[in-house]
């Protein structure tokens, strides 16, 4: 119980449970079932939700919609993606 306590408080506990359901999701997961083509606004989106949970730190949620969804592993394009969707960035915004 110390153990599983100390974890908790480090918040490592959250992560391997959280790992360890992506991976039984993954496994459970039917590869060889084809995903539907998804739109390029789909895409778009997609990629929008991917970035704000990477960011906040989700990289397992972002590995399972990545999984799901049938999205290339390897992110867009910051740029494209800004230019698709007509976003102006200026100094503050582009850390985000």
């Amino acid at each position: 119980s110390v153990l599983k306590e100390s974890l908790e408080t480090r918040g490592v506990l959250g992560q391997i449970k959280a790992r360890i359901r992506a991976e039984v999701f993954t496994a459970l997961n039917d590869q060889s079932e084809a995903k539907p083509k998804l739109s390029h606004e789909n895409v778009l989106i997609n990629e929008l939700i991917r970035e704000y949970l990477e960011y906040n730190g989700y990289k397992y949620a972002a590995s399972v919609l990545v999984s799901e969804s049938g999205m290339n592993p390897t992110s867009l394009d910051r740029d494209f993606v800004k230019n698709e969707l007509n976003v102006c960035e200026d100094g503050p915004s582009k850390s985000v």
